[in-house]
């Protein structure tokens, strides 16, 4: 007998964002560039403890464990046939919907709904769901179309009941009322290595109390959405027939056809260098040969998706004009900003301009690097922070969704030109808040003199913007609290929401918007992501080809590492310098490689997922004393790679205007 193929509350999910996506999902012949393993993900944004601590806040609930969908159905019935029952993982099903509802609370005729959702919250904000002409935000919509959609397959199924739905989150205005909750949540794997979440039996009231996650009625919004007045993108089609029509089609195994869009440049079913030849289907490729006639060779020309932070996608694309090569100086309109260096818009002419003359050159504004690179006093530091932010915070009175800072690296350019890796930071003691030693550690690698400070993106300013607030406000006796807050603000600018507004004499300079205003290297393909950055660079330096294809990176009489020895960062592999990234050593031994590519590949604003999950697995993951280790060594090593970079790419910087006077 066939597997029935219900459409669950993550296949509409997956529906609303293209219909097309139900053909592929779950089989294995597509290929899919999401995470394998979901609790990677989840360690990555705490969600794997929230929804255990939800549970908490409603004792004495049945937990449905199985994951058969029959056997899960009867359990659940059987116990809504007690007048009162609070049910975990509960399913409800009709003839094509299934659903497994995170907790349900049975009171006579009365069924509560809690979805539960490892985001923020705001109680305090007034109409937080809704935009000012009452459609609902877009950052809200995926959370209350996943609660309403569950909410009506159990007015479906059980039409007997009064059903009221809830989203329960992370409450951003509570306090967590004791040390060490969060531990009291730990990762541990079975006999089989299914990973489950441990509940300490240590867990008292006092844990509970006050809660750190609220509860918020959205009946009125799932309302709105069945009635199609939030504001969607597809009004041809009510709530109750998009529902229909994802069932059918799902349950038949056919195509919703869906036409191309900008939401093609989010698919997760695409495939990557190597996998077409292992046999593996390309669902993105299926769909443009469909809708546009393209053949395989239309493929290698890069599209309008491809154009670097193009607001004018989704016309372009209604109009037809797909290809990159189809650009013109009209469609993208580029003008000057008054700033130095170029504007997004002549970036983004550059970039196809540069595509359309078959011009691989590297553009250099000669004199504003020059100018900017004069500013400059040595010695030049480059630091680098890896960070997080977790559900349940680490210490009393800290709120949910409070940053830790837990790690950084910090390399060192001379006068001379001499490199040496001078110092780092990490903190793997387990519900520990490393926040003001991280920047006390900072603090006595940057006071000894005045160089120019160096970072890549905004984060690290954001970050420490953040860390100040904290010091602000914390009431605990902080000896050393104004003289923290002073190395902060003489090292950053205050973020524009901040009360007190400042410029740091020291203000760090950040590359990522040199790289935007000042340098363009084809080989990016319009990224400006240090991971797409540092490999461009290294293939068009010969300085660097020269310097880095010898083992003198930790070498004795070489640049100074405090984790590697003897190294070579550039190494030839078919005629290119292979990435620097790719030769580090695993960092988790027990992930697939693809989901290791997944984790590492960042955006331009550098998240650090592979960083961040690797120090949610040393805090809350149950391991050995050898794998926490070599998790660590490889965690020091991936973030000296950062700031080495940043190095890297200041050199190939020098190097370029170097030959430019010459020539």
């Amino acid at each position: 007998m066939a597997k029935r193929r219900y459409l669950t509350k993550s296949r509409f999910k997956l529906a609303t964002e293209c219909p097309t996506k139900l053909f592929y999902t779950g089989k294995s012949e597509y290929a899919n560039q999401n995470l394998d393993d979901s609790f990677l993900l989840a360690l990555a944004d705490g969600g794997f403890q929230v929804g255990d601590l939800a549970k908490c806040y409603f004792p004495g609930g049945h937990d449905i464990k199985t994951l058969d969908y029959d056997e899960a159905l009867a359990e659940t019935n059987k116990l809504l046939e007690l007048d009162q029952v609070t049910i975990y993982e509960a399913a409800i099903a009709t003839d094509k919907l299934f659903i497994r509802a995170d907790i349900l609370v049975k009171n006579g005729n009365r069924l509560s709904l809690y979805e539960v959702k490892a985001k923020s919250f705001d109680p305090e904000a007034e109409d937080p769901f809704a935009n000012k002409n009452g459609t609902i935000k877009s950052g809200w919509k995926s959370y209350l179309y996943d609660v309403a959609f569950q909410k009506y397959v159990i007015n479906q199924a059980l039409p007997q009941y009064t059903v009221s739905a809830h989203l329960m989150m992370a409450d951003k205005s509570a306090a967590c009322p004791t040390d060490g909750l969060n531990q009291k949540f730990r990762l541990v794997k079975d006999a089989n290595g299914r990973k489950s979440v441990s509940v300490s039996e240590n867990l008292t009231d006092a844990d509970l109390t006050p809660p750190i996650l609220c509860r918020v009625n959205v009946d009125t919004e799932c309302e709105q959405i069945y009635a199609g007045t939030d504001g969607g993108s597809d009004q041809s089609l009510s709530f109750t027939q998009r529902v229909d029509l994802f069932a059918e089609h799902y349950a038949s195994d056919t195509k919703i056809p869906s036409p191309v869009s900008t939401n093609c440049s989010s698919c997760e079913f695409y495939t990557k260098d190597g996998e077409e030849q292992s046999g593996l289907l390309s669902g993105k490729k299926e769909c443009w040969k469909a809708n546009l006639g393209w053949k395989d060779d239309d493929f290698e020309i890069p599209t309008v998706l491809d154009v670097w932070n193009f607001r004018k996608k989704a016309k372009l694309i209604e109009a037809g004009c797909i290809k990159m090569s189809d650009l013109t100086e009209e469609d993208v309109v580029p003008k000057p900003d008054k700033k130095p260096g170029i504007s997004a818009s002549e970036r983004q002419w550059l970039q196809i301009e540069k595509f359309q003359n078959a011009d691989t050159s590297i553009w250099l504004d000669q004199d504003n690097l020059q100018s900017e690179m004069n500013s400059w006093v040595f010695p030049l530091h480059f630091i680098d922070f890896e960070t997080t932010m977790v559900t349940i915070p680490f210490n009393a009175g800290r709120r949910p969704y409070e940053g830790i800072a837990f790690q950084f690296s910090h390399h060192i350019v001379h006068e001379d030109g001499s490199v040496e890796h001078f110092g780092e930071y990490l903190n793997t003691e387990q519900g520990g808040f490393p926040n003001y030693d991280f920047v006390r550690a900072l603090k006595t690698q940057l006071e000894n003199d005045n160089g120019s400070i160096f970072r890549y993106s905004n984060h690290e300013n954001t970050f420490l913007n953040m860390i100040y607030r904290q010091l602000q406000a914390d009431q605990r006796e902080i000896a050393d609290r104004e003289e923290l807050c002073a190395f902060i603000r003489s090292i950053t600018q205050a973020v524009k929401d901040s009360v007190e507004q400042w410029t740091g004499e020291r203000n760090m300079v950040d590359m990522w918007e040199i790289v935007k205003r000042y340098y363009y290297d084809p080989a990016t393909n319009g990224s400006n992501s240090i991971k797409q950055v540092l490999p461009a660079i290294l293939n068009s330096s010969t300085f660097l080809q020269d310097k880095y294809s010898k083992p003198i990176y930790g070498a004795s009489d070489g640049i100074p590492s405090l984790n590697f020895k003897d190294w070579q960062w550039i190494k030839i592999k078919d005629g290119k310098v292979a990435d620097p990234y790719k030769m580090l050593p695993k960092m988790f031994q027990d992930i697939s490689d693809k989901d290791m590519d997944i984790l590492s590949d960042d955006d331009e604003l550098r998240d650090g997922g592979a960083a961040l999950t690797a120090y949610a697995r040393m805090q809350f993951e149950e391991m050995t004393d050898y794998e926490r280790e070599e998790i660590r060594k490889a965690l020091l090593k991936y973030c000296e790679l950062d700031t080495m970079a940043m190095v890297m790419i200041y050199e190939g910087w020098k190097d370029l205007l170097q030959q430019e006077q010459q020539n």
